[in-house]
């Protein structure tokens, strides 16, 4: 089975298997959110019961307590809780004033929704190519992005691996730019010790149920460090309303409901322990495979534990489909992240780029592959992974 985080989280059955001297098979899930559900199931359980018997479904007492945790952890002044990731991009370009006839600067080598958000508000997407070692936004080619329309740039920090923010924010400075961060897959990741998504004028971050902190269903968030525009995205999330039936500018429904927020709020205090065990995870991939670079396959550079929470865990493979059948046939659940540059495609036909535009996306996206990665894969199933990548190579 393979998965991509567009098309939804499985449903999986609690299954164990058996896997040692005497054979067997182990299943691998791509994330394990059965598991991380039944640790804190009691816990859920009491807080989601509290939003029942209060009916604080929307903007209620959790999501303010919410909010202000998650303000802590990033260490950002605000947050303002929205309805989902791609909102909570939309929204920020809106409070800053960015639409029609204006340009944002992203990397080709992204989900979608990050063109997404720019559309919504009427402005443009320009994409730069990638670098083929971290897989993020090529800093030497910001500079060939610029026009006169330019009004900000998205670093995108792609797979949990934080974009080098210096190089960012010197660019955005010197050229006047907003900086609005994608931070959609980097929950508690840090540069020069200070979290992605607090260098910018807005972090944009996704609770999508796949990511480091994800909620049961959809929902977003925008942190801020000013007050004015924390007051602003407010406003836009709820129908460009601060008291209600008032409505002096326009405004989206897109809100953060308790439930969300209650569930978010307990799973923000296990994050950081979850993150390690992730980059742990990852290091044992990595000594484990080394081998296999002989034969051709890439690893991801580990950098620090802060630095990257590896929110994936992306190889480069030849043959990438009969290895990905190979792995299926096995019980190893495997994602591409992206198989497609969404500038290639149907919806997208009207930025105007063709195959060639971005030679390291369209390569990369050609030979990616996402393992299983979540903070409780055992040791034993990072060996399956192996064993069964080695039967391939």
């Amino acid at each position: 089975m393979t998965l991509r985080e567009d098309i939804g989280v499985p449903h999986y059955s609690a299954r164990t298997h058996y896997h040692g001297t005497m054979g067997g098979l182990v299943f691998v899930p791509f994330i394990d959110l059965k598991t991380q559900y039944l640790a804190l199931k009691d816990e859920v359980l009491r807080a989601t019961d509290e939003v029942f018997s209060q009916t604080a479904f929307i903007l209620g007492p959790q999501v303010k307590r919410f909010e202000e945790s998650f303000a802590q952890f990033l260490g950002a002044q605000y947050v303002a809780g929205v309805a989902n990731g791609t909102d909570s991009l939309t929204l920020s370009y809106q409070a800053l004033g960015i639409g029609p006839g204006d340009e944002v600067i992203i990397p080709a080598h992204t989900f979608v929704a990050t063109a997404i958000g720019i559309l919504n508000a009427g402005a443009t997407p320009v994409l730069v190519d990638i670098d083929e070692n971290t897989y993020l936004m090529d800093y030497d080619k910001l500079e060939g992005a610029l026009t006169p329309q330019t009004k900000a740039i998205c670093p995108v920090h792609l797979y949990g691996r934080a974009c080098d923010m210096d190089r960012v924010s010197t660019f955005a400075h010197r050229h006047s730019l907003a900086i609005v961060e994608d931070t959609a897959q980097s929950h508690g990741a840090r540069w020069a010790g200070k979290c992605t998504g607090t260098f910018g004028a807005f972090g944009s971050f996704s609770f999508y149920p796949g990511k480091n902190l994800g909620a049961y269903g959809d929902g977003g968030a925008v942190c801020t460090d000013s007050a004015e525009l924390n007051s602003k995205i407010r406003r836009l999330r709820n129908y460009g309303s601060e008291i209600k039936y008032e409505h002096p500018e326009r405004g989206a429904n897109s809100r953060l409901d308790g439930v969300q927020a209650a569930i978010l709020d307990i799973k923000l205090r296990h994050l950081a322990k979850w993150n390690a065990q992730r980059h742990a995870a990852a290091i044992k991939y990595i000594e484990r495979l080394k081998p296999l670079t002989e034969r051709g396959l890439v690893l991801p550079d580990p950098r620090s534990a802060d630095e990257h929470v590896f929110h994936l865990f992306v190889i480069q493979v030849e043959q990438r489909q009969q290895i990905m059948e190979h792995l299926a046939k096995n019980e190893v659940q495997t994602g591409i992240h992206y198989p497609v540059p969404f500038y290639l495609q149907g919806g997208y036909k009207e930025l105007g780029y063709k195959p060639g535009s971005f030679p390291v996306t369209e390569r990369i996206a050609s030979r990616i592959l996402s393992l299983p990665m979540f903070p409780e894969i055992s040791d034993s199933q990072i060996d399956f992974v192996v064993e069964k990548l080695s039967e391939c190579l």
